[in-house]
């Protein structure tokens, strides 16, 4: 559907059509059962552009069950691309109803996500070859050439790729504040749910209550500095020797995963990787370990599971990588997308200081550049960027709770620290020995964030969790 009056256009961006919600019984993966309210309201896919399409934003309500309700409470999903709903039904469940305490809690499935997701998946006719040794500017063109193919199919199938950027994003926080009749909204986000928080802060000031951070990514942040990932191995070391068993087996987990990559770049092994067709064969190289370690890294449990994996590489056994890759990509099967995380880190996108020190930290760091992939590779293409200005951090005075984990591989403390750097009203909670996804790794987490709900001071900056067992299990 499209409007192609100005007027209209105008009216719909003021004011967003309320939507009936109607009655569901919402059930959780584990079984659990609680009523809730599924509703959507419409926004344009792309506000700059007067003849946008009308696009619906799904999302769950959660009554509130504290005797004073604040403002409505958005869980917004990391990613980009994971779902609001989705996230709910699964071991964040009890964490949802605990927040019900304070507020309404919405699950939003934000544009392009879940029951908001209406593009279809693009599958390009790119194949980036995975059975030889690629060269990096080789691959980089074919995944520009894949991405920009497919936003033409994109366009189109009547989808605009500019419509998919954070700050559009963050404009459909608004746009559902005002659909539930509310003055605020508090924020509750992830990863890239963070990074869409601290935009909405930006554009919205004025009309967010709280804001809940965990992992948080930065407007700037988009691509993470490899110098950042290799300080990240130091910390991971430092809890490695903390364990006798672990601390023989990894004395250098640097040198280990150096050496791995060097003896594979040297003389890469053809795998058979299996799939639903049959083996396919693909070249093990070291920046294919690198690419493992980057999906692996995010928390220590599936950290300790990637040095075993180097482990097994440095004695020559690479079935198991082999095994890994067959659950999660196909060799010889051309590129695809999603529209909404390929858009969006590319609008976000990196400014050209930062990616002369990505690049040059690059050439020495374990990762290399791979970490972000397919960021700042595709940076700039499908015609998005929403600039340095936008990648600025964010003003103001609102109470905002930090929890950062000292085991993150994905969002590092020092970044997330610069991240909100600017902003005069924050508390940071540092939870020890825990990764990237650490709302239920203790209790004490829960507490922390009704302390901060309540307008207290959490009694803590710090929560100290069991780091998981790095020893090989034999």
């Amino acid at each position: 559907m499209k409007f192609t009056l100005p007027f209209a256009f105008l009216l719909l961006t003021a004011a967003p059509v309320m939507a009936a919600e109607d009655a569901l019984v919402f059930e959780s993966k584990s079984g659990q059962k609680v009523d809730a309210f599924h509703g959507s309201f419409t926004v344009p896919e792309n506000r700059a552009d007067p003849n946008s399409r009308i696009i619906d934003i799904h999302y769950v309500r959660f009554p509130a069950t504290g005797a004073k309700p604040g403002a409505p409470i958005v869980y917004l999903a990391g990613g980009p691309g994971g779902s609001g709903i989705d996230t709910a039904k699964h071991e964040r469940f009890p964490l949802f109803m605990a927040m019900r305490e304070f507020g309404d809690v919405i699950a939003l499935d934000q544009r392009g996500t879940g029951l908001s997701e209406a593009a279809p998946k693009c599958v390009s006719d790119v194949v980036i070859p995975m059975d030889r040794v690629v060269a990096p500017a080789d691959r980089n063109q074919l995944l520009r050439q894949a991405a920009e193919q497919c936003a033409v199919f994109w366009r189109a199938a009547g989808f605009d790729p500019a419509g998919y950027t954070t700050v559009e994003n963050a404009r459909d926080i608004d746009a559902l504040r005002a659909h539930l009749g509310a003055e605020k909204v508090t924020l509750w986000g992830i990863s890239y749910g963070t990074h869409l928080a601290l935009a909405a802060v930006k554009e919205m000031p004025a009309r967010i209550d709280k804001v809940v951070l965990a992992s948080v990514e930065g407007l700037d942040q988009t691509v993470k500095l490899p110098s950042e990932t290799d300080a990240y191995f130091d910390r991971l070391q430092a809890a490695i020797d903390l364990e006798p068993a672990a601390k023989t087996v990894y004395p250098d987990i640097k040198g280990l995963m150096r050496g791995v990559h060097a003896r594979l770049d040297a003389a890469p092994v053809m795998l058979q990787v299996p799939t639903t067709d049959g083996p396919k064969p693909m070249l093990l190289t070291g920046e294919v370990m690198q690419m493992l370690a980057s999906a692996s890294i995010a928390d220590p449990q599936t950290a300790a599971q990637l040095l075993m994996l180097y482990l097994a590489v440095d004695a020559g056994m690479t079935d198991p990588v082999a095994g890994l890759l067959g659950r999660f990509m196909s060799p010889g099967a051309p590129e695809e997308f999603r529209l909404m995380p390929l858009a969006m880190d590319i609008a976000s996108g990196i400014g050209a200081e930062r990616l002369a020190q990505v690049e040059a930290e690059a050439k020495t760091a374990i990762l290399g550049d791979v970490l972000n992939y397919p960021m700042p590779h595709l940076a700039g293409a499908l015609g998005l960027d929403l600039g340095d200005g936008f990648r600025t951090a964010p003003q103001g005075n609102m109470p905002v709770l930090v929890l950062a984990g000292s085991l993150d591989g994905r969002t590092y403390p020092f970044e997330q620290h610069t991240a909100v750097a600017a902003l005069s009203n924050v508390t940071t909670v540092t939870v020890e020995n825990a990764g990237h996804n650490m709302f239920m790794v203790s209790p004490e987490v829960t507490q922390v964030i009704a302390e901060f709900m309540r307008g207290q001071t959490p009694q803590t900056t710090q929560i100290v969790v069991k780091a998981p067992p790095f020893a090989p299990r034999m």
